[in-house]
């Protein structure tokens, strides 16, 4: 039994990308190819996540004194308004 529906898909300007792979000889369809991106991007959302992961667990273990959120907000404020001055 089929666990996957065919799909339609409108690549723009990733169809060259897609073509070049297909006359490589590296994929043989165009659903290969696709499921090889999803796969990537997989693994890549993994690795950010778990990269998220650990700057959580070192703030959370970070034993330096937290920051007021009222102060942390004017802090950004002011960076904010200082590189609206000079045109950043």
């Amino acid at each position: 039994m089929r666990t996957s529906k065919p799909i339609t898909v409108t690549l723009g300007s990733q169809q060259k990308s897609l073509d070049a792979r297909l006359e490589s000889g590296a994929y043989s369809s165009a659903s290969e190819v696709l499921r090889a991106a999803l796969r990537a991007l997989d693994r890549e959302e993994e690795a950010l996540n778990e990269i998220m992961r650990e700057k959580i667990r070192e703030a959370i273990d970070d034993p330096a004194p937290d920051i007021n959120a009222d102060v942390a907000f004017a802090r950004i404020e002011r960076l904010h308004a200082e590189r609206m001055k000079s045109g950043q």
